[in-house]
């Protein structure tokens, strides 16, 4: 279909039905959805969240994308639910700058805690309405009618009806919400009625089947790199081989036998495009390009915990600083302290980034699974020096997402290619661009001291991350300093300094919490850049100090969970803590208690828990370490997890089945290397992640559902304490300390000597 049909949102309302799923929708329609003509949605009208069809289906439009998670089918209970409708007949359409209003993107796990709360009260406000339409048409009071299934009855005379069709007519609201005037995240805009309570549920709490796993399955899903709009061209970027080079030539010669490939160059950034992909693909391998000398790195990935502890700090924050915390470390008592080690991190998401652009005089529409599709709309507006209301960006979801990943950038790189070229261009990185190129998870050490008392509890609690900046560019990708492409067309880039410290509710009388940057590695387009990876700072900073809290206990001899009871009086936080200890039938007693196994192999369990925002997560992990190899094997977890209302109790297991497969991954393989090149690790081999034969053998959720609380997230939480809980059980099988990550068998073997 042509990708700029003239069709209103409730022309194509009437016409279809209900619109489809955008994320499970087939190219044709996403390419008839890429023009709309009767204006942007405003968060101030009912009619820009929930639309109704002439045969009654439902649509919601959500401002933000499902990356894979299961938001969409979240989203359509709770609109199902406040509605009165069945689930089926429930469309959701997603994260499109010209069909939802901007709430932000995917981030800090917001799509259900603040993205559903957006719909739950829109949905609830178009009930009320349709209701007081029934009452005047059937003459009752509206507390003498009931809903069910879109069809609005009198109570106790059931014959006495209308629909939710007959009632609309497939027209519009119009009806105003009090908007708070903020976008984004925090977008909030109410109407006059009180969403249901939790007592009146009857879809929300259940599990209905994710719509999109059957074609995921069999294999025909629209994923980004699916789409192919007439006429498009295959793109190529050309990455320097020195981090920091820049081109001085370009031998376009040097590709002739690719008779209808293109080199397409802009200050330093440069591409080569052909109409079949393998023709791009070999061209840009051919291309000769002769490269300025780069800039003389100072270090390694050997020497780079070395060069973060010797650099100086750009920023220090103080975040907490309780009591007299250096008098009461240096006034006796047993005093613990440790140094923990991480590493750049990269996405490696299953398929490198892949996007579509198409930039024409009358306006620029993008295809592109970034996660922040506003947020790019107005990058690339800013990159082409265009009105940002000439861009339409549409999400279609990529091969994963874990934060600010290669997506945006494939984007960025599409945009300007389309731009040169005069057509639209799809781009797709090559594995070795993912891996060498997105922005990485930021590398620290976290120095902790303790000071243990004659109660056996920390009197003191000094705690310091220092590390690179955690975001070299911004996750909104909203400023062409954002993607790569942008720094390779001399937008200068300026990140703010920042890191973090631990979450939890640990008690200490004396306590300091502090963090620290260092200068930027490199200027301009680094390869090491940094941006927000799953749960941008929290395996990291966790990792370190709920090891310490581990290491505390072994210190002062006592069980660690009741080590950390002992300084925990928040009820929700012990209510999770000791709900983990009882689904894995705990042994009391300090650490190597709970050893086990035999010969060369040995087993161990270990505990972490922290809370992310207002989740909170407690694991146990028992672990099974080869001494001879240095393999260190997951095999069981146990995982409490509370966030508040639980929408989906199965797709939220599910959810943090993958947090933790995830973490356990970062904990055991994953480290970004370089020289003083370039990175190196830029393929499976050289950076592998978590395999089959190395997954948990079983996994046990126990899910804390609090119907009184909001809910509150769970895309990341349950990442935070993996590594720690695994790193805790490895010191229980074995009395070697790992810190740091990750917890190589050849790092285990060397630990396992020191020990």
């Amino acid at each position: 279909m042509n990708a700029h049909t003239a069709a209103s949102r409730r022309q194509l309302l009437q016409g279809m039905g209900a619109l489809v799923v955008l994320i499970s929708a087939p190219a044709e329609v996403l390419a008839q959805t890429a023009k709309i003509t009767d204006g942007l949605p405003h968060p101030a009208e009912l009619d820009s969240w929930i639309a109704i069809a002439a045969d009654g289906k439902v649509t919601a439009f959500f401002g933000k994308p499902d990356v894979g998670l299961g938001v969409e089918m979240a989203i359509a209970q709770i609109v199902a639910e406040e509605l009165d409708v069945p689930l089926d007949r429930v469309s959701i359409v997603m994260a499109d700058t010209k069909r939802t209003c901007d709430q932000g993107g995917v981030s800090g796990s917001t799509g259900v805690q603040l993205g559903g709360a957006m719909l739950r009260g829109a949905a609830a406000e178009a009930r009320r309405l349709l209701v007081e339409q029934a009452s005047v048409k059937l003459g009752v009071a509206t507390d003498k009618l009931e809903v069910r299934d879109g069809v609005v009855s009198v109570i106790g005379a059931p014959r006495k009806k209308v629909t939710y069709a007959q009632l609309i007519k497939g027209g519009r609201f119009d009806a105003k919400l009090d908007w708070n005037g903020k976008t984004g995240n925090t977008l909030l805009a109410t109407g006059k009625a009180k969403p249901k309570t939790p007592d009146q549920y009857r879809l929300v709490g259940t599990s209905p089947k994710r719509r999109d796993i059957p074609g995921k399955v069999h294999g025909t899903y629209p994923y980004a790199a699916d789409y192919r709009p007439p006429g498009m061209l295959h793109g190529r970027t050309i990455q320097p081989p020195v981090a920091g080079a820049k081109p001085v030539s370009v031998d376009e010669a040097s590709i002739a036998r690719f008779s209808r490939a293109k080199v397409l160059r802009k200050g330093d950034f440069i591409g080569v495009v052909a109409p079949r992909e393998w023709d791009a693909i070999q061209a840009a391998r051919t291309l000769k390009v002769t490269w300025s000398q780069g800039p003389s790195p100072l270090f390694d990935s050997e020497t780079l915990y070395d060069h973060i502890r010797k650099a100086p700090v750009v920023k220090r924050e103080v975040v907490q600083n309780l009591g007299a915390v250096d008098e009461t470390l240096k006034g006796g008592g047993l005093l613990v302290e440790a140094e923990y080690e991480w590493p750049f991190q990269t996405h490696a998401s299953m398929g490198p980034g892949c996007a579509v652009a198409d930039v024409r005089p009358d306006g620029i529409t993008l295809w592109n699974p970034s996660q922040k599709t506003f947020a790019t709309a107005q990058g690339v507006a800013k990159l082409l020096g265009r009105p940002v209301e000439s861009v339409h960006s549409i999400y279609v979801q990529g091969p994963g997402s874990y934060g600010r990943n290669d997506a945006g950038d494939a984007c960025a790189d599409a945009a300007v290619m389309s731009s040169l070229a005069g057509k639209p261009v799809r781009v797709q990185w090559m594995r070795a661009d993912g891996h060498g190129w997105d922005p990485k998870g930021a590398a620290s050490i976290h120095e902790v001291r303790a000071a243990i008392g004659a109660d056996g509890k920390m009197a003191a609690y000094d705690y310091l991350s220092k590390g690179v900046n955690r975001m070299d560019v911004n996750t909104f990708e909203q400023d062409p300093q954002d993607f790569l492409a942008g720094q390779r067309l001399g937008f200068p880039n300026t990140p703010t300094p920042n890191f973090g410290t631990p979450e939890d509710s640990y008690v200490v009388p004396n306590r300091r919490m502090a963090w620290e940057t260092i200068p930027k590695l490199m200027e301009g387009a680094s390869p090491l850049r940094t941006s927000h990876l799953r749960d941008p700072l929290g395996p990291q900073i966790h990792f370190a100090s709920e090891s310490f809290i581990d290491e505390c206990a072994a210190a002062a001899k006592a069980d660690p969970v009741a080590f950390r009871l002992a300084h925990i009086q928040a009820p929700r936080h012990r209510a999770v803590i000791e709900a983990a200890a009882k689904a894995a039938n705990w042994k009391a007693g300090p650490p190597g208690a709970r050893r086990g196994g035999s010969g060369s192999t040995v087993t161990g369990t270990g505990f972490a828990y922290a809370n992310r925002g207002q989740t909170i997560v407690a694991v146990v992990s028992e672990v099974e370490v080869d001494k001879t190899t240095g393999r260190v094997w997951p095999r069981r977890f146990w995982v409490a997890h509370e966030c508040g209302l639980v929408i989906n109790p199965d797709n939220l297991k599910l959810v943090i089945e993958g947090n933790v497969v995830h973490g356990a991954s970062r904990a055991l393989f994953e480290e970004v290397k370089f020289d003083a090149d370039n990175v190196t690790t830029t393929d499976w081999i050289s950076y592998p992640i978590l395999g089959m034969e190395d997954a948990p053998e079983t996994m046990e959720m126990v899910l804390l559902n609090r119907p009184d609380l909001p809910p509150s997230g769970a895309g990341e939480p349950s990442t935070r304490p993996v590594a720690a809980a695994i790193a805790n059980a490895i010191y229980d099988a074995t009395g070697a300390r790992m810190r740091r990550a990750p917890f190589t068998r050849q790092r285990m073997k060397a630990a396992l000597a020191k020990a």
